[in-house]
């Protein structure tokens, strides 16, 4: 061999660029291969052939249907990009229930859908809000309005966490779980994990009071995700299944992407899920516990479902983009009945179910939307505070930030009638009973008063006086 090889050279005979050329250039110049002994000492850094898409979309349930002309534009969108998604070459099934709506680009997977893959996992199937969930304590006869100030005064909505000051204490195990994962061991994780803990985020997240219309009691429900852990972790998925998707099948959409499962990076993204989701569970359980160690009270109750996941059964991973899991074997620490909010002036319904062909052992999340924030809000006529009025009548409707959200309002989300009898015409859970709703807390429009928005109008007022 006259000359070295270099990484072009690999490249001009078929090879893809990767971290393996680097030390595959040193071995090969150093040794001097060329000819056959060069060719069978590049066979082990062969790519394989990529992998095509389906040429026709999996089958997938379809447990929904438009009730109204508004609806039909919606379901229209959801089961398009739900027939694209159904292309990717891991998926072996799917469904889509009554509260699903679009959530980005043709073949993104809706809001409202399950996606079920083989060997692998999805970060964009489950996106940045990683184990949103919702969790319930009953706390038997205490009066609901002491329940939501003392919540009240207890949670945190908004951007950012909490300063060093009102933090909650950090449990030990959660610690060494973040230190002992790849994807999760780093300083600003773990950082950002403890200030979040006991903090509920914005957008349709709330915390819910009221009473079982079975027994009376008093219950609070609250709904949030695993806030800035949680994105930092799909963030850093998503760059690990670019990687793969260029290598392994470069037709797939961005957004599908995927982490094979039987390779190191796919155990470890597994297990970080596993450490996400815990942290979810605590910052549920640090806020509740804290309106009884305020209140001095007792808590008959509690039960949690997440319902945007990834789900194991043998080598299937069910992808749930809203979707609460009725199987059993979906959750490891189920202790009750699931838990399906539809709007802050209807009863947080309780459920049980079970698995069919066509439900995938899955139930909707809630209630969904029909028309995006913007549409809604160009639709509303009136001031902010007629409109709030109106529709939170009879209800203790508050917002952390004090700034009115009319796009979580009531009339932003589909009729919850429609809904819960979709959920029966479909099989899709029975309610066993309901939180008949006494008032919530949801973030509002902080964005109004936003910090850098003050600082903002102040620059602009000393500009224009001097």
């Amino acid at each position: 061999m006259n000359t070295r090889i270099t990484g072009h050279d690999l490249i001009a005979l078929g090879y893809r660029q990767g971290k393996w050329m680097k030390e595959a250039i040193i071995y090969i110049n150093e040794n001097r291969l060329e000819d056959d002994a060069l060719e069978t000492y590049l066979e082990q850094f062969k790519s394989p052939d990529p992998i095509a898409l389906h040429n026709t979309p999996i089958d997938f349930s379809i447990n929904i249907k438009a009730e109204n002309e508004l609806e039909e534009d919606n379901v229209s969108k959801v089961i398009n990009s739900m027939q694209t998604l159904m292309k990717t070459p891991t998926l072996v099934d799917g469904a889509i229930m009554p509260d699903a709506c679009p959530a980005g680009p043709d073949g993104t997977i809706p809001v409202g859908g399950v996606a079920v893959a083989k060997n692998a996992i999805h970060p964009g199937m489950h996106s940045a809000d990683i184990c949103c969930s919702v969790m319930l304590t009953d706390f038997g006869n205490a009066n609901p309005k002491d329940i939501l100030d003392a919540a009240h005064a207890n949670t945190h909505f908004g951007p950012g966490g909490r300063d060093r000051n009102t933090q909650f204490r950090f449990p030990k195990e959660l610690l060494d779980a973040f230190k002992s994962n790849y994807f999760l061991n780093d300083g600003n994780m773990i950082q950002i994990a403890r200030s979040h803990l006991g903090t509920q985020g914005d957008g349709n997240h709330f915390l819910f009071v009221g009473t079982s219309k079975k027994t009376g009691n008093t219950m609070m429900v609250t709904h949030h995700g695993s806030r800035g852990p949680g994105a930092r972790l799909y963030t850093k998925g998503m760059k690990i299944a670019e990687r793969f998707r260029k290598e392994l099948s470069p037709e797939t959409k961005k957004q599908n992407a995927w982490i094979p499962f039987d390779t190191e990076e796919g155990q470890s993204y597994w297990d970080a899920l596993q450490v996400i989701r815990q942290w979810t569970k605590t910052n549920h359980e640090v806020l509740h516990n804290s309106v009884a160690e305020t209140l001095e009270i007792a808590i008959e109750n509690r039960y949690w479902n997440e319902h945007n996941f990834v789900f194991k059964d043998g080598d299937l991973f069910y992808h749930a983009k809203g979707a609460t899991p009725l199987d059993a074997k979906f959750m490891p620490d189920i202790t009750g009945p699931r838990l399906i909010p539809l709007n802050m002036s209807e009863p947080v319904l309780i459920v049980e179910g079970s698995t069919t062909q066509t439900n995938l052992g899955f139930a909707p999340h809630g209630a969904g939307r029909n028309v995006s924030r913007t549409q809604h809000r160009n639709s509303k006529t009136g001031t902010i505070m007629q409109i709030f009025k109106e529709e939170t009548r009879g209800i203790d409707a508050r917002f952390f930030s004090k700034e009115i959200d009319i796009t979580e309002l009531p009339s932003a989300y589909k009729n919850a009638k429609a809904v819960r009898a979709q959920m029966e015409e479909f099989g899709l859970g029975t309610v066993i009973d309901e939180v008949m709703p006494y008032g919530c807390i949801m973030a509002g429009d902080w964005q109004k008063n936003a910090p850098w928005k003050i600082r903002r109008e102040k620059r602009k007022q000393t500009n224009n006086i001097s």
